[in-house]
């Protein structure tokens, strides 16, 4: 068995939410992170190499999901992927982002994040 979780954090373009959500749970002893888009204009556009890599995928919005399962279906079979319902209205590290993140993923991994 693994000692570590590698967790995937997905919003549209990269930019703001899922990069705050790979900072905030980077420190975090039992998890690997890495962050991507479902736009072609991400900063990284999430890939096949991402979702195999992924135990636990979270994406920001539902048509988040949506998409991941129209483009990698069979690699997706046995992922857990979670909704966090979190809109598209906050830049990279706003406070209000980073208290939305830490208690819905806190929620799904019932762990906390690691504070610096």
């Amino acid at each position: 068995m693994r000692e570590t979780d590698n967790l995937l954090f997905i919003c549209s373009r990269n930019k703001w939410r899922s990069p705050t959500a790979e900072e905030l749970w980077r420190k975090h002893p039992d998890f690997n992170v890495r962050s991507a888009g479902t736009s072609p204009k991400a900063k990284k556009t999430v890939s096949s190499a991402d979702i195999h890599w992924a135990d636990i995928i979270f994406v920001m919005e539902k048509k988040h999901k949506i998409r991941l399962v129209a483009e990698f279906t069979r690699i997706l079979e046995y992922k857990p992927i979670h909704i966090l319902d979190i809109p598209d209205e906050y830049k990279f590290m706003d406070s209000e982002l980073i208290s939305e993140l830490e208690s819905k993923v806190n929620e799904c991994l019932k762990v906390q994040v690691m504070r610096s």
